[in-house]
């Protein structure tokens, strides 16, 4: 499992690390039942603190991506793929409603806002 963090990324560590790990899971780079790092180990490889990575792992969990077994450790939890893509594709849709209602209320026109969309998305 790779996680990066990065130090010019606004977003906190803990955020970071949920992310790219929800990542890995729809894209099935982590598949149902496999382990996670223990937490102590990932902070150790990562050089922060415990108590950001436990943070990680809670948000994980809360969202359903990984089920804690006591005294084995965290694993991926055996979700619809697809109910976690429709997830993601629900918190898109979110964030898209609000960038439409920005653009109407700024005389933004739809071909503006497709050609904005296709640049960012092209930047990913």
């Amino acid at each position: 499992m790779d996680v990066i963090i990065s130090n010019s990324d606004p977003k906190p560590i803990y955020e970071q690390i949920t992310e790219q790990i929800k990542n890995q899971i729809i894209t099935g780079v982590l598949a149902p039942g496999d382990a996670l790092p223990s937490m102590r180990l990932l902070a150790k490889d990562l050089r922060i603190s415990v108590i950001t990575t436990k943070r990680a792992y809670s948000d994980l969990e809360h969202d359903g991506f990984v089920e804690t077994v006591a005294g084995k450790g965290c694993f991926v939890a055996a979700k619809n793929r697809e109910f976690l893509r429709e997830e993601q594709l629900r918190r898109a849709e979110e964030s898209l409603q609000a960038a439409v209602d920005i653009a109407k209320r700024g005389g933004i026109t739809l071909e503006e806002l497709d050609e904005m969309l296709a640049l960012l998305y092209g930047q990913t």
